[in-house]
This record gives C-alpha cells, structure tokens and sequence, in this order.
C-alpha cells in the first residue's frame, strides 16, 4: 500500500491515517507530496493521477485502489486486517469511537481554522489573544475537554477506549494545536495529550515533522519571516 500524505508539519489529516499504520505496524510506502496550491503544480497533477480529489491523504492499495478521506481510510484499514483492533472490539465502545471520530472529523471548525496545526512553531503567546477574538474556539475545547473527559471515565485510560485506536490517531493533530498555541485545558486533558504525544507512532511523525524544515508561507499566518 501506498499512502500520499502533505507536509508532516502541517498536514493535520495526513497524520490521522499515517500515525494509526505506524501504530499498528501496517506496511506502507510514504509517498510524501509538497503543500503546493497553484493549478497545475506537481501535488495536484501527481493526485489527479491516482484518481483522487486534489487532497491528501489518499491510501492507494497494490492493485492502484484509491481511497480518500481519512474516515474512508480508517474503515477500509479495519476491514483488511480484522486482526488489529483499529475501533474497539467491544461493540458499544465501537460506536463510541465511531462517533466521537465523526465529530471529530466534521466538527470543531472555530478550533482548526483558529488553529491550523504548526508542529514546529511556538505560538503560545496567541492563546489570550485568539480565545478573546473568538469565542467558539472556547466552546470548541470545551467540548473536546468533555468528550476526552467521558470516553475516559468509561474506558479507564490510558487511551480514549482504552488500548489505542482510530479515535487517537484521530485527535492526534488535536494535541498538537494544544500543545503549539498553549490552549488550557484540564488536568485530565493535559495528562491525555502527554499520553498521546508520547506514543511512538505519534513521536515519529513529530520527530519528522520537525526534521522537515520545509516551510510553506500559506500556512505560516502568524509569521511574516523567519
């Protein structure tokens, strides 16, 4: 299998599927694509080749099977090795993470578009001032601090539902936007995300991230130069 993924340190859903294979160990090739927007750039012109939307990640299996969208991908994963528990096997917390991953997957808007994931930069000096310009990125880690707080409760830890799943993978790049703009959060949700980060999937993609060094002005909007 291939997976076509965008630049480690800002593509938040690229990480999603890559971090769940490394978790899993699931082989694949990693077939990394530079954020380039123009029309006509290699990224589109190499995406419109496989048969995808012009947006990564895209997982392409040996027969040059394309499968788009990260949940669409977390599905098609789970059903070719059944062997790997990637939702939970008990099936009440199987629709659990289900569910929290669909909200996850179309929801939070004021929390991605405030803060767009940036593994490498340290913008925690922008906390006050992007909670104070808008008010439902509060609301947003409000809810995610109640949704992390109640699959918790259930499951005991140390993971979502327990043992690490899609619902991790999926609020991976969640932690990183904690962790680079110093959002507050609980006690319980800070002990969660340090779990999460210390994951071995999740530090990889970290460590990779940060050995990038390939910085797109797009997704640079708090930085004018470097």
């Amino acid at each position: 299998m291939k997976l076509y993924i965008g630049n480690k340190n800002y593509s938040s859903w690229s990480m999603r599927p890559w971090v769940l294979l490394k978790a899993f160990n699931i082989a694949f090739e990693e077939v990394r694509l530079r954020f380039d927007f123009t029309p006509g750039s290699d990224f589109y012109k190499t995406l419109d080749a496989i048969g995808a939307t012009g947006k990564v990640p895209v997982l392409v299996d040996d027969t040059g099977f394309a499968v788009w969208d990260t949940l669409a991908i977390v599905e098609t994963l789970a059903e070719r090795f059944p062997s790997h528990a990637i939702w939970p096997r008990d099936p009440q917390l199987r629709a659990r993470a289900r569910s929290v991953c669909a909200e996850m997957h179309s929801g939070f808007s004021a929390l991605r578009n405030t803060c767009p994931m940036n593994i490498e930069a340290d913008l925690s000096g922008l906390s006050a001032e992007l909670l104070a310009k808008e008010p439902a990125l509060g609301r947003d880690l409000q809810r995610l601090q109640t949704l992390w707080a109640d699959a918790l409760a259930i499951s005991g830890g140390p993971f979502l539902f327990g043992q690490f799943s899609a619902a991790d993978a999926f609020f991976a790049p969640v932690v990183m936007r904690l962790h680079g703009y110093g959002l507050p959060v609980t006690a319980q949700a800070s002990a969660y995300a340090r779990t999460l980060q210390t994951h071995p999937a999740v530090a990889a993609w970290v460590n990779e991230a940060l050995a990038e060094q390939d910085f797109i002005e797009l997704d640079e909007p708090y930085r004018k130069s470097r």
